[in-house]
């Protein structure tokens, strides 16, 4: 029998299960919100006039891509998924920015080399989908120009451990059973943040920024609860998002660092 290697996650059979699980409601609202916080706070240019070239890599739905856009920006969306992108373009057109928005159905490490390093590049909950993490940063940093910004996220293994010892599910835990299955929103390969801070701190890379995304809203286990008080957990998880201990039981870890 023919060995099937395993490959990057492809995400067209679960990609209206993502628009509407993952993207909509609070917790899609979270991440946006610690994300451009970090991101305008970080990169004066965002509030520049003069327009940056951006690479959202296995960008998906484009949500982050297109609040970029109507500031002005270039966005270059690209993802592996043919039905991410076309959920993406649907967007794109409605909101009115694709004079400012293209997508490209090719995976992030066959842009190396093929287009010219961008002032930002973005990769968000994607590390851990892919089969080669660690080669995937490699080529992300290649993709920034020197000074550049490069964020980051990725799904936080201590989140899911954490989770599990909430709902009683010891034998997880014990075991370290924590790699979803076929057709889970949970990661294949869910990461120690100690592993990627190793990885980062190997490449040439200045951090200026660490937050956790949805410190708390995913330990609503009653979910009649998760959506009590949104403006409230708006502001407790951006305050938390960068204290101690919260930020390292995120379910995201968001890392904003420049090519040096």
């Amino acid at each position: 029998m023919e060995e099937i290697m395993p490959t990057d996650r492809n995400f067209d059979d679960l990609a209206h299960r993502f628009k509407r699980n993952v993207y909509g409601g609070l917790k899609g609202d979270i991440r946006l919100q610690v994300l451009q916080r970090d991101l305008f706070e970080q990169i004066a240019a965002l509030d520049a006039d003069k327009p940056l070239r951006i690479l959202d890599a296995g960008g998906g739905q484009g949500q982050l891509a297109i609040e970029l856009a109507k500031k002005g920006h270039q966005i270059l969306v690209c993802d592996i998924s043919a039905e991410m992108l076309t959920l993406a373009q649907e967007k794109i057109d409605a909101v009115g920015v694709a004079d400012r928005v293209t997508t490209q159905q090719i995976a992030i490490q066959d842009l190396v080399g093929n287009v010219e390093p961008f002032d930002v590049v973005m990769c968000h909950a994607v590390l851990e989908w892919v089969i080669e993490p660690q080669a995937l940063l490699e080529a992300l940093v290649k993709l920034t120009r020197s000074n550049g910004y490069l964020s980051l996220t990725f799904f936080n293994v201590n989140s899911i451990a954490f989770k599990n010892l909430l709902r009683t599910n010891f034998k997880k835990v014990l075991e370290e059973d924590y790699t979803g299955y076929r057709g889970s929103l949970t990661p294949t390969n869910p990461l120690a943040p100690e592993q990627v801070y190793g990885w980062l701190a190997e490449l040439p890379l200045t951090e200026h920024c660490v937050s956790g995304i949805r410190c708390f809203h995913d330990y609503i286990l009653d979910p009649e609860l998760r959506n009590n008080e949104p403006e409230s957990q708006m502001a407790l998880e951006l305050r938390l998002s960068r204290v101690e201990p919260y930020r390292s039981l995120a379910r995201y870890i968001h890392v904003l660092s420049s090519v040096d």
